[in-house]
C-alpha cells in the first residue's frame, strides 16, 4: 500500500505532506540541495533559443505591430513560393541551366525566379552564375525552417491537440524527424506497444504520466520494472495507487531495493518519457483513457528540453512510501 492519511484520503508523502507542499523545519534545505543534483545543466543556447522563442510567440504579433514590422502578405506567399529556388542557390551559385535543371523548370519561369530574387536582394549574378546574398542566405534558412516546422506541427497534430493548452514551453523543431504512432480502429494499443519496445530496449526509464505508462496487464515490463529495472515514474495520486493495487508484494520490495522510485503529482501536462537513447512524449483519449498517439526522438535537443521538463515536475512532486500488505487472516 502507499502512505495515506487523513479522512478524506489525500495523497500524502512518508512525512505527511501533500504532493507540491513543502517540506518542514531544517529538511527544506536538504531537499533543495538534492533536488539541485538531480537538475540538469544548464540548457544549451540552441534550447534557450528555442524557448524564448515559445515564450514570446504570443506577443509577436502586437511587437511587430508596435515596431511597424508587419511584412505584406503577398511578400510572405512571395517568398514561400520561392523557396526552392532559394534552397538550390543556399547550396552553392548555379548558373541559369543548372537551376532549370535542378528545380526543372523551363528558361521563362527561371528567368521569372531570378529576376525577383536579384530584384528583392535576396540573390545576384557574377560571372554568369546566381549566388545568394546574405540576407538572401537568411530568407532561405527561415523559408527552409517554416516548412519544417509546419510539416512537424501537421504530423505532431494529435499530440499537439492533446497537450495540455497552458504548457508554454512545448517546442516542435526537435521533432522534426520523430517517429509518430497513432492508435487506430484496428490495433488501439499501438503506442503501448510503441512504448513497451523503447522500455524494453532501454536501462532506464524516468517519466510521468496520469496513468500508468503501460497497463497492469503487460508483464514484461513490470517484471523489470520490479526485479531489474532502473525506474522513477510520477503519476497522478490514483494511478500510483492502481499500480500498487496490482502489484502489492513487487511494488513494495522493488522500493526497498531502490529500483523503482514511485512519485505522485496531482497536475501532469501530458505523458512523458525519457529513455536512455529516446525520449518519447503521448496524449490520452479522454474518454477511454487510452493513450492515442506517442512520439519519440532521439533528438539531443529534444532529450534536452525533456530533461528540464521532468526535472521541473519531479521538482514539485513528492516521493511516495510504498509498504507491503498488511495480512490481516
Amino acid at each position: 500500500m502507499i502512505t495515506m492519511q487523513g479522512p478524506d484520503d489525500r495523497w500524502r508523502s512518508d512525512d505527511g505532506r501533500e504532493p507540491g507542499e513543502p517540506e518542514p523545519d531544517g529538511r527544506e534545505a536538504d531537499a533543495e540541495r538534492a533536488r539541485d543534483d538531480d537538475r540538469p545543466p544548464p540548457s544549451s543556447p540552441v534550447l534557450e533559443a528555442l524557448l524564448e522563442n515559445a515564450r514570446s510567440r504570443r506577443h509577436l504579433g502586437r511587437r511587430l505591430e508596435a515596431a511597424g514590422a508587419r511584412v505584406d502578405a503577398d511578400l510572405l506567399g512571395d517568398v514561400v513560393r520561392h523557396g526552392p529556388a532559394l534552397e538550390a542557390l543556399r547550396a552553392g551559385p548555379l548558373d541559369r541551366r543548372e537551376i532549370e535543371d535542378r528545380l526543372d523548370v523551363s528558361r521563362a519561369t527561371s528567368h521569372r525566379l531570378t529576376r525577383w530574387l536579384c530584384e528583392r536582394g535576396y540573390a545576384e549574378k557574377a560571372d554568369g552564375r546566381f549566388r545568394l546574398t546574405g540576407t538572401g542566405e537568411a530568407v532561405a534558412d527561415e523559408v527552409l525552417r517554416f516548412e519544417a516546422n509546419v510539416g512537424t506541427v501537421e504530423r505532431l497534430g494529435p499530440l499537439l491537440d492533446a497537450v495540455c493548452e497552458d504548457h508554454q514551453e512545448f517546442v516542435v523543431e526537435p521533432f522534426v524527424d520523430a517517429t509518430v504512432t497513432l492508435a487506430g480502429p484496428d490495433d488501439p494499443y499501438r503506442p503501448v506497444d510503441r512504448f513497451l519496445a523503447l522500455a524494453a530496449e532501454s536501462e532506464t526509464v524516468r517519466g510521468f504520466n496520469t496513468a500508468p505508462m503501460a497497463p497492469t496487464g503487460a508483464g514484461e515490463f513490470h517484471e523489470r520494472v520490479f526485479d531489474g529495472g532502473d525506474v522513477e515514474v510520477i503519476y497522478h495520486p490514483a494511478a500510483a495507487e492502481r499500480l500498487v493495487e496490482a502489484y502489492p508484494e513487487r511494488a513494495a520490495a522493488a522500493a526497498e531495493r531502490g529500483v523503482l522510485a514511485l512519485r505522485a503529482r496531482a497536475d501532469l501536462p501530458y505523458g512523458l518519457a525519457i529513455f536512455d537513447d529516446r525520449v518519447g512524449i503521448g496524449g490520452y483519449d479522454e474518454a477511454t483513457g487510452l493513450p492515442h498517439v506517442f512520439v519519440d526522438t532521439d533528438s539531443p535537443i529534444a532529450r534536452e528540453w525533456a530533461e528540464r521538463v521532468y526535472a521541473s515536475v519531479r521538482d514539485d512532486s513528492v516521493l511516495l512510501g510504498v509498504d507491503r500488505p498488511v495480512d490481516r487472516e
